[in-house]
């Protein structure tokens, strides 16, 4: 990353709604959506196709520029958990086992007699994470009937549901936890991917998220 990037930090950080935002804070994940910057390195567009994925920060020792020309436009995430409420999954090359425990969860959660294929994936995902009249769809559930690593909206807050409790994400951690309330909660994680945590999918979560 050059020196402006870090003094000026750029809109390529992803909250667990799927939003852009400008932090300075580091993410453990980023990933792509396609090329979504222009030539002033702003981004102008949400997506670029379904292929949504979540990739290592190093693999291989490969090193890019960060938002070149023409490009895929690097996303960055706190944590797992945040990324896949955003609409993302497991990159195919660089976690491969992380892909392929992914689709064994999903395959289970969907009671699938075959391990879906990235396309299929991606297919199913994509009605899932993207805007509806300009609103992420939301589902309602019993916060007890989630399993870890599942994002609710509440407040207008994203909050991860983990231990029996929730708590608030911000770039840099979560900084609250409370207790479950009473009613159902609005459901931010794509319920797809819920069915795939519940089978067994254990997405990493941020240091922050603690007991």
């Amino acid at each position: 990353m050059n020196a402006d990037l870090r003094r000026h930090p750029r809109r390529n950080r992803v909250t667990p709604a799927g939003e852009f935002i400008a932090t300075e804070h580091r993410g453990a994940w980023y990933g792509n959506r396609g090329v979504l910057h222009n030539e002033q390195l702003d981004l102008v567009r949400r997506h670029q196709g379904r292929r949504w994925i979540i990739c290592v920060l190093r693999f291989k020792d490969r090193r890019r520029p960060l938002l070149r020309p023409d490009r895929f436009t690097e996303l960055f995430f706190l944590d797992e958990a945040g990324a896949l409420a955003a609409g993302h999954r497991p990159c195919a090359e660089c976690r491969y086992a992380d892909y392929q425990r992914f689709r064994t969860a999903w395959a289970a959660g969907h009671g699938l007699g075959s391990l879906p294929s990235a396309d299929e994936l991606d297919r199913a995902l994509h009605p899932q994470r993207i805007l509806h009249d300009g609103l992420r769809l939301l589902h309602p559930a019993p916060l007890d009937s989630l399993p870890d690593g599942v994002f609710v909206q509440w407040r207008d807050a994203p909050w991860v549901w983990a231990g029996g409790r929730l708590w608030r994400w911000t770039p840099g951690g979560y900084d609250q936890r409370r207790d479950p309330f009473d009613g159902p909660a609005d459901v931010l994680t794509p319920l797809s991917t819920v069915a795939a945590i519940r089978a067994g999918y254990r997405p990493q979560l941020h240091e922050s998220v603690r007991g």
